[in-house]
């Protein structure tokens, strides 16, 4: 064996004990898998007959030459089928063309563009669960935080921070459901579909989907690089998508926090410079501390919304099999763009500052207990609801236009309005059946979240419920992931082992 083989092997062999996607070895590209589909083409064509036992072994060392060379630092790693192949002539002599047999760069691209896209994806999902993870435990710590949520761009009604938290996890949920989805689309084996009809040569395509770790084979030839190789970026696409959608939402909530005087939650100030930190003094303002870290991580939400829909118009009014759609480059940069955008997200919910006091004094500060009033009025008093909704509404008239707060509001004109609006909506009862107290504990921010009793609401109960949900799917997650790494790990170092073996049998 030739001591360049003999290195080469070492590396093969010893890849086996190594992670699948473990950084220590060569980058996963186009060149790394264009070695890997003709070290099995090598390793399958000669047991099944369609190469030459005698001559394997040859061209088995020609192409571990060309593989140890690329993975020299520094060298050149072509990405084409057309500019590899020029690499193993010149190691192994026109012969290594025999390995071309029922193939096509149609297919061999079409499997390399599978296969990177496929660790894009796993690589996006541990990303997501990490960020998720942060989330969850940023919600346990505020499981009984009392704060203002908005709609419509409104303060509306307390919540749970936590429980606030929690809708967004769900939503981050939804985006891991829609990667394991995709993952299963995506991992499948193109290789032996040719350009789109298939061959006259009996491959073996079930061995060639096993040694590179796919867990099945592209059904129909023409799908395989026509159709499925350009909707597949689209549907990623899709997923990064909402992911940058639910980041930038998240993070446009608490952006509306530095427009007031006295924000309730804050970034954690810090840096100095406007790449580095959480906050950075303005340049010419000494009392402005600007939310760099906030703007940062909308701006990569913004890019990886703009190269989401790069596939989209790349793949618009074209016939079936044009390349336009189909850069590996290109598709791998729209999912990191996502994977960036949720380590910003990581480093904002690490870096967040909550007063739960001042987040107490606004909900006492505004109406938005106001409800509460209608809602027990009709489930303690039997009020219609709109009747009772009524009287709400003109109580917070009355305090909008007197400047009172809900803790200062006098009782007796709470009285005077429900008699009034009473005659308004023609009641029978015409005095207002809450006792003060009653009226003063329904406008209780803090009361009102502890006594939901709706499935999936705030109360203390279904936050341990929901936050322990939670973490059992972040562990699942976590669980698929490695199960999927660790198939194509056990792939790759099967066909490391079985080419090695090969080419050992050149001596």
């Amino acid at each position: 064996m030739t001591r360049h083989l003999a290195a080469a092997c070492a590396v093969m062999l010893g890849a086996s004990s190594v992670p699948a996607l473990a950084q220590q070895g060569p980058p996963r590209d186009e060149f790394f898998w264009l070695g890997e589909m003709n070290k099995a083409s090598t390793v399958i064509n000669k047991d099944e007959g369609l190469l030459d036992p005698a001559l394997a072994p040859k061209l088995a060392q020609g192409l571990a030459r060309v593989i140890e060379a690329g993975n020299q630092p520094g060298a050149k790693r072509p990405s084409t089928v057309i500019t590899f192949e020029p690499l193993m002539i010149k190691e192994a002599g026109v012969e290594v063309t025999l390995l071309h047999a029922g193939r096509s760069s149609q297919d061999m691209h079409a499997t390399y563009r599978a296969a990177i896209m496929r660790d894009r994806l796993l690589a996006l999902a541990e990303q997501l669960g990490r960020t998720t993870r942060t989330m969850v435990e940023l919600a346990a710590t505020h499981r009984g935080t009392v704060v203002p949520n908005y709609t419509n761009g409104v303060a509306a009604q307390p919540n749970i921070y936590g429980h606030y938290l929690l809708g967004l996890v769900a939503g981050f949920d939804r985006d891991a459901e829609r990667i394991r989805e995709f993952y299963a689309r995506v991992d499948r084996s193109p290789m032996g579909t040719t350009v789109l009809n298939g061959t006259s040569w009996p491959l073996d395509r079930q061995r060639m989907a096993d040694y590179l770790g796919f867990g099945a084979l592209v059904d129909n030839a023409y799908d395989a690089s026509q159709v499925a190789a350009v909707d597949l970026p689209v549907e990623a696409g899709s997923i990064v998508t909402s992911i940058a959608l639910h980041t930038g939402s998240y993070i446009e909530d608490v952006m509306t926090q530095y427009a007031q005087p006295r924000p309730w939650i804050l970034l954690r100030e810090g840096g100095g410079t406007t790449g580095g930190g959480n906050t950075y003094v303005s340049s010419a303002m000494p009392q402005k501390r600007n939310p760099g870290l906030l703007n940062g991580t909308r701006e990569q939400a913004s890019n990886a919304l703009a190269l989401a829909m790069g596939p989209v118009f790349k793949a618009h009014n074209i016939p079936p099999g044009m390349p336009d759609a189909k850069s590996a480059r290109a598709n791998s940069a729209m999912i990191d763009s996502a994977a960036r955008t949720l380590q910003g997200l990581d480093r904002i919910l690490k870096a967040l500052v909550i007063d739960p006091d001042r987040a107490l004094e606004e909900l006492n500060s505004d109406w938005t207990a106001s409800q509460e009033l209608a809602d027990v009025l009709m489930r303690k008093y039997k009020l219609p609801f709109r009747a009772g909704h009524h009287f709400a509404s003109e109580v917070v008239d009355y305090a909008k236009l007197n400047a009172v707060k809900p803790t200062d509001f006098p009782y007796a004109q709470a009285q005077a309005i429900y008699r009034k609006a009473a005659a308004e909506m023609g009641l029978a009862a015409a005095e207002l059946p809450m006792s003060e107290a009653e009226f003063r504990a329904t406008l209780d921010p803090v009361a009102i979240v502890k006594n939901r009793a709706t499935s999936g609401g705030p109360q203390p109960a279904e936050m341990d419920r929901m936050l322990g949900d939670a973490r059992r799917r972040l562990e699942q997650q976590d669980d698929w992931i490695k199960e999927r790494r660790a198939k194509i790990a056990s792939a790759l170092a099967r066909l490391d082992t079985d080419f090695a073996t090969l080419a050992k049998g050149a001596n």
